[in-house]
């Protein structure tokens, strides 16, 4: 067996696996019940490794490398808020003042500072609020 990919957590490993497999590959999640028991471990074990018979390793370096996010989202479609300045629905989830929310209760063990949500643009940077009424 050949390592072709390690990872921090079992479960990044089981998702690269299941994509193995589902190529006709036989891949083997080694160290995996270690770093569950012990997550300490993980850096210094060289974390959970993805391993494959030695000549299916090429294959399996091939099928990792390959990007699926923007086949998926053009099969499923995209259900992301848009960036209101640049239009991009390249955008993820965040959260407004959860820093001052957290000093708050820290000094005075009282959140005076509301969090709301947001979303931040990847592509421009920009972070803005979500409304109220359109937030699910």
């Amino acid at each position: 067996m050949v390592t072709v990919a390690r990872y921090s957590f079992p479960y990044e490993a089981h998702i690269a696996r299941a994509k193995l497999e589902c190529a006709g590959l036989d891949p083997f999640v080694a160290d995996e019940h270690t770093i569950n028991m012990q997550w300490l471990y993980s850096n210094a074990m060289g974390g959970v490794r993805l391993q494959v018979p030695e000549a299916q390793a090429e294959t399996a370096l091939e099928i990792l490398a390959e990007e699926s996010e923007s086949a998926l989202v053009e099969e499923q479609g995209c259900d992301t808020a848009p960036c209101p300045a640049c239009h991009s629905h390249n955008t993820e989830y965040y959260q407004f003042g959860r820093r001052w929310t957290f000093l708050s209760i820290m000094l005075l063990d009282l959140p005076i500072f509301p969090i709301h949500d947001g979303i931040k643009c990847r592509d421009c940077g920009l972070c803005s609020k979500t409304p109220a009424n359109t937030s699910q």
